[in-house]
């Protein structure tokens, strides 16, 4: 079932909008439909699974595709997959540039000019304000989440950022120490890890044959979250690359039974 889910989302990856975003009103917003929010000056497209416990929700938060990428086609399959496994409201959202999500204030991660956005405070902050917007929405008082790629990096900094906003997070083929390859007024978990509350639950997830984010990226950084008193778990995905990585059954089953286990 979930190897077929994960066939559809990559077929349905492929294909790329032919209308990019473009900027839009609050108002504009609201004539969307159910499927768009409007938070921190942005309209952002997302879908949603709802569960049977109504007071928790699980956000799933992308990386970097090409701009104008249909980002929902993707994973509005992977977030029902997760519902189905959790019975939790499942929410896949689309960042500034992509599916039908505006560009008010931020392009899309991959803009011509435009080079390590998820490192940014300002949009790692938008985040915040989006996910305190959707916990709103669904009247939520946790909130779980899965970040892939860039959407894992600017995840794990948002935790030190907004402390008490997400209760259990994934983290999978993530970046947690910007400054090791980029320069300039950047920031990441390394940046904010004494800000983070002791109680939130951390998975940290790798891909052995990960050629982007390598398996030291994480190895090496889940050491300095432990010894810093996080309650952090390491899950090794064996023969896994980049793409896909959170989709896998290892990564699905390790995020679920932290769930349960919350």
């Amino acid at each position: 079932m979930l190897k077929k889910i994960l066939l559809l989302s990559v077929l349905a990856f492929l294909f790329v909008s032919n209308a990019y975003a473009k900027k839009v009103s609050q108002d504009e917003c609201s004539l969307k439909g159910e499927y768009f929010i409007f938070a921190g000056d942005e309209c952002i497209e997302f879908r949603a699974f709802e569960g049977e416990t109504k007071d928790h929700i699980i956000v799933i938060v992308h990386g970097t595709w090409d701009e104008g990428t249909n980002t929902l086609g993707r994973y509005a399959p992977f977030a029902e997959t997760i519902n189905l496994n959790t019975d939790l409201t499942t929410i896949a959202i689309a960042l500034p540039g992509y599916s039908n999500s505006s560009t008010n204030n931020f392009t899309s991660l991959a803009h011509k000019g435009v080079k390590n956005l998820a490192a940014k405070k300002e949009y790692v902050l938008f985040l915040g304000k989006l996910i305190s917007a959707l916990k709103a929405k669904y009247e939520a008082k946790t909130v779980s989440l899965m970040g892939h790629s860039a959407g894992a990096m600017m995840s794990a900094t948002l935790t030190g950022l907004k402390p008490n906003l997400i209760q259990n997070i994934a983290l999978v083929g993530g970046r947690y120490d910007i400054h090791k390859d980029e320069k300039g007024d950047l920031i990441s978990m390394i940046d904010i890890i004494d800000n983070i509350n002791k109680d939130t639950n951390f998975l940290f997830i790798y891909g052995t044959e990960d050629k982007i984010s390598k398996p030291e990226v994480t190895t090496e950084f889940f050491k300095i979250a432990i010894d810093k008193g996080l309650k952090a778990k390491l899950v090794k995905v064996q023969g896994a690359g980049h793409i896909d990585l959170d989709m896998t059954d290892s990564a699905v089953e390790a995020f679920s039974v932290m769930l349960e286990e919350e």
